[in-house]
């Protein structure tokens, strides 16, 4: 079999890009290796438009198998299920830069799968997946303005490093997903721990710079191994059409974009569309090129008021932010809410705070690990005024929550300084652009209300763009619709000293890096005004945590005691729980986390923790129960498992004639430590006690 493949040194490892060996019945198939990470990619298109199809159907699927690892899936189902979150997101990150470069009016289904069929351990295969997505259709017969290329860069000791490894990213301050075109960067995914924009556009070159034999590489690729493309019909809208929509739309439209309301609009072009089509129906149109064909009129209006007229459909200036309004402890039993408002656009964050027994388990390809912090984002149908079924999340609602989890992640506490595991939701009531932004906000504000000790407040704003030529306009604070008729939707979140998440999608084939140094300037003064309002409503975390939130109390023992707290089989651990009613959440390093509601339970939990690791002591008091009783004295128990002999001589200060007249098994009296001897035997004494 003929070996069709190229290599490239990429960072520390070659890139190897493969076809023509397996999958050979998609319209295209290339296998990605880098290291021992192989990645199977493939690209399939239907034969024939559905009847009636009016978008375009692209479907994106990052899968992740186990065997990748070398590991079997946990659970009682031994076989992959529902798309982990990470897949998800891998997803994602191959469609949102590859869906701009499909051909206007390309209405054929398409289908790009990646499957990991080995994992290293070292390198993450999403940014391959990528790479793969883009040759797999590059040498397929489906239409595609491609090639692209992908690449990571983080930041190590004010370095930054092409392609990390998963051990290389935690040490890392900056992390950012490239992916680059011949026309400039179409694509940002990144998370940072307050850097600077300036260092922000110099990892983004660093990439870009990195790709460019990539790039050459996959042209080269699709040269040698590339079928012809496919003559496929693209649905564009009659142009005599579009000119009678336009001429009878016109003047109303513009009336349209003088209502101040979003929902006001929405409802007067859907009268207007019932009146085109009942115009032009009637001389052979059909309905949905009618609506197809007003939508666009609608696009090439608005973007004419903002490039030609300088105005915004709301009135705004380029850079002005809608009203903000930010209430906090807006919810009496929760541990932490706020309510931040922007123009229509609205998000209630809640905060919960939880002992380590909440803590998210995740199976991943690079081992199993703890999260301790969560952000969840809903998006209920009510928030844009739509009725539709009650689902489990989205693609769309993970992806949001995953972008403003990151950007939080650098100003969360450490676990040792508050170990607790903390989930915020965002409940979207009203959107209109940019609902992750403002979940970033409320998300702070909520943090802050619960008591969170977060090292500064994180805002987010989302610029648009609109792009015709020459002409250039960057929007702050888009609303819905200058992100559905705009070019570019720039996601940026920080603090007040930096950048902490950047997301940056593309509707044209790509911007320079001068457009996007703009945009990264522009949007600091978008979030800093955000910030400043937000301080308004609270400026630094509250001293105290909720009423209703659990206390968790920090113990540390010797490690040599942890087996003795745990017990055989859990056995104390569990008795401890059991008569306490406290949660126990045990480290390695000997940590200890006891955590209540009821602060008299964390305490006697602590007091019952304390007695079995800590060691007795000369002279120390300790409350015990008889256990035994012997002709010579009185066994009892001063601790779990911890046993001493009060001897008869020690049990009164007067002459005891029997034992069993004075103490009887399950007596409880306090007993003073009189001494340890060489075998580790405990002297106790009861007289001595009293008389203390």
């Amino acid at each position: 079999m003929q070996n069709k493949s190229l290599k490239i040194k990429f960072g520390k490892n070659d890139l190897i890009i493969e076809t023509g060996k397996i999958a050979k019945q998609a319209n295209g198939s290339v296998t990605v290796t880098y290291g021992s990470t192989v990645i199977l990619v493939t690209a399939c298109m239907s034969r024939e438009i559905r009847e009636g199809q009016d978008f375009f159907p692209l479907t994106v699927e990052y899968q992740e198998k186990t065997y990748a690892a070398g590991r079997i899936p946990g659970g009682f189902f031994k076989r992959e299920g529902r798309p982990s979150e990470n897949e998800i997101l891998g997803s994602r990150l191959i469609d949102r830069p590859i869906r701009p470069l499909f051909p206007e009016g390309f209405l054929h289904e398409v289908q790009v799968m990646a499957i990991v069929l080995s994992s290293d351990g070292e390198n993450d295969p999403n940014v391959l997946a990528l790479i793969g997505a883009s040759a797999a259709l590059s040498i397929s017969d489906i239409p595609f303005n491609g090639p692209l290329v992908s690449c990571r860069v983080a930041r190590i000791n004010n370095e930054f490093v092409l392609n990390p490894t998963y051990a290389e990213i935690e040490s890392s301050d900056l992390e950012v997903v490239v992916a680059c075109n011949k026309n400039g960067v179409v694509m940002l995914e990144s998370k940072a721990k307050e850097v600077s924009e300036e260092i922000y556009l110099e990892a983004v070159q660093f990439g870009a710079d990195s790709l460019r034999p990539i790039l050459e590489m996959q042209n080269e690729f699709a040269r040698l191994y590339g079928k012809p493309k496919a003559n496929v019909e693209l649905k564009l809208i009659d142009l005599d059409l579009m000119q009678k929509i336009e001429l009878l739309s016109r003047e109303k439209l513009a009336e349209v974009y003088k209502l101040s309301k979003k929902e006001e609009r929405e409802e007067a072009v859907a009268l207007l569309t019932k009146e085109l089509e009942v115009q032009l129906t009637s001389e052979g149109f059909l309905a949905p090129d009618i609506c197809t064909g007003l939508h666009e009129v609608e696009k090439k209006q608005v973007r004419k008021m903002i490039l030609d007229d300088n105005i915004r459909i709301d009135g705004r200036s380029f850079k002005e932010i809608r009203p903000i309004a930010c209430e906090v402890s807006v919810l009496p039993r929760t541990h932490g809410s706020s309510l931040f408002t922007r123009g229509q656009t609205q998000s209630m964050a809640i905060t919960t705070l939880g002992t380590g027994e909440d803590e998210q388990l995740i199976e991943a390809l690079d081992g199993e690990k703890k999260k301790s912090f969560m952000l969840h984002y809903n998006f209920p149908s009510f928030s844009v005024g739509e009725t539709r079924p009650v689902r489990s999340p989205g693609r769309r609602e993970i992806g949001h929550g995953a972008l403003a989890e990151k950007a939080l992640l650098a100003v969360m506490p450490t676990k040792e300084k508050f170990p607790y595991t903390i989930r915020v939701v965002s409940e979207i009531l009203e959107s209109n652009g940019s609902s992750s932004m403002a979940s970033v906000c409320a998300a702070t504000l909520s943090l802050m209300d619960a008591g969170v000790p977060i090292r500064d407040a994180v805002g987010g704003v989302a610029l648009g763009l609109v792009k015709e030529g020459n002409k250039t306009v960057i929007l702050t604070d888009i609303a819905g619709l200058e992100d559905h008729f705009g070019d570019m939707d720039f996601k940026v979140a920080g603090t007040r000293t930096g950048v902490t998440a950047v997301q940056l999608d593309l509707k044209i084939d790509g911007i320079s890096l001068e457009l996007l140094k703009e945009c990264l300037a522009q949007s600091k003064e978008g979030r800093l005004f955000i910030l400043d309002k937000m301080s308004m409503a609270l400026g630094t975390p509250r001293e105290e945590l909720s009423s209703f939130a659990p206390r968790i109390d920090v113990l540390k023992i010797n490690t040599e005691k942890i087996g003795e707290l745990i017990g055989p089989g859990g056995k104390t651990i569990k008795a401890i729980i059991a008569a306490t009613g406290a949660s126990i959440d045990i480290k390695d390093d000997g940590t200890v986390l006891v955590g209540s509601i009821d602060a008299e339970k964390s305490v006697a939990a602590i007091k019952m923790i304390k007695a079995i690791t800590e060691d007795v002591e000369v002279g120390r008091i300790y409350f015990g129960k008889v256990k035994r009783i012997m002709q010579f004295g009185a066994f009892v128990e001063i601790a779990p498992r911890k046993e001493g002999l009060v001897h008869v001589s020690e049990l009164s200060s007067t002459f005891v004639k029997k034992i069993d007249d004075l103490v009887k098994v399950g007596d409880e009296f306090k007993v003073k430590v009189i001494g340890i001897d060489e075998l580790g035997r405990i002297n106790l004494s009861k007289k001595q006690a009293e008389a203390a």
